[in-house]
């Protein structure tokens, strides 16, 4: 396949989230975006007011075609996408199901970029949730749509280590641009028709549920290393967060520490720091926030709070 060839394949592309982006960029530059799809504006913030989505700002910034349906199983959104003539769909953290409609739409049909080495992981929170279950890799995939979640025929994989320290907002930032590169050459193979299928092994999946504020709080009656791992996993949302003197304590980062005690007390809380007991080992909390306050050291927070050994968290 030639570069002009590559130019002239008309792709509509679907993405919400930040995640999206380099993935948007790539595909822009590569091929012949004739649409942009994305979800709606929406309030954000304590004045409410409407903020659009990063795929949309960027679309906009590109001079790209764009739309935002609430919905694209309405006649008028098939219309219009069917006006557009896709020859392939791309679709990356677009953050709805895709209607089987729209999926019979393209000739070379609809692809997808995941976070995760499917089947593992399928779902809303593939990134925080290999975070906070410790493990060591996780991946891309760009795998072919299917009406069922994530479930669609595997194109290509790319396997990604995790760093022992990482958060989730640090990863996803890795794993978005390692995603588009893979995403690049899945395209370019569809394009030439060299891409392969290779069905997922259902009997290996799990699940990544969409996260609520309810999946930070941290429950010190758990193994330390489990801990730290959701202060990881949870940043930069929802946040790992326990509770002090009736308040919410927000913690943005931990380290394992020695030491023992009943889970939740304050070992020590001073210039070094605050260590909180946990169900197995220790917990060093390292930046937290108050409520109502801003982010700080947790020798701060202990110094102006008055925090000492044999408080309780939790």
């Amino acid at each position: 396949m030639t570069v002009g060839q590559m130019d002239s394949l008309r792709v509509v592309f679907l993405g919400t989230p930040a995640f999206a982006l380099p993935s948007l960029y790539a595909i822009a530059q590569a091929t012949t975006v004739v649409g942009v799809v994305t979800q709606p504006d929406r309030p954000s913030g304590r004045g409410r007011a409407q903020v659009a989505p990063p795929v949309a700002v960027a679309a906009r910034e590109l001079g790209l075609r764009l739309l935002q349906p609430e919905s694209l199983k309405s006649a008028e959104s098939l219309a219009e996408l069917t006006a557009l003539r896709p020859d392939l769909l791309v679709t990356v953290a677009y953050g709805r199901l895709v209607p089987g409609a729209v999926l019979a739409l393209p000739p070379m049909g609809c692809i997808n970029l995941h976070p995760s080495l499917l089947p593992e992981y399928r779902g809303a929170s593939p990134i925080q949730r290999a975070i906070a279950d410790g493990t060591a890799s996780t991946g891309v995939t760009v795998m072919h749509l299917a009406e069922e979640l994530d479930a669609g025929d595997i194109i290509l994989q790319r396997r990604v280590a995790i760093g022992p320290e990482e958060t989730a907002g640090e990863l996803e930032a890795r794993l978005a641009l390692e995603g588009a590169v893979l995403l690049l050459e899945a395209v370019g193979r569809i394009a030439r028709g060299e891409a392969q299928r290779r069905a997922q092994d259902h009997a290996r999946t799990t699940y990544a549920g969409k996260l609520s504020k309810a999946d930070g709080a941290i429950q010190w009656t758990r193994p330390a290393q489990v801990l730290v791992n959701l202060v990881r996993a949870m940043n930069p949302w929802p946040c790992a967060y326990t509770t002090w003197r009736g308040g919410v304590l927000k913690v943005w980062q931990a380290r394992l520490a020695d030491g023992q005690g009943p889970p939740g007390q304050v070992l020590e809380a001073g210039e070094a720091g605050i260590t909180v007991a946990a169900g197995e080992g220790a917990v060093a909390l390292v930046e937290v926030q108050p409520e109502g306050g801003r982010r700080m050291s947790a020798a701060a927070f202990a110094r102006g709070h008055r925090m000492a050994a044999g408080d309780r968290l939790g």
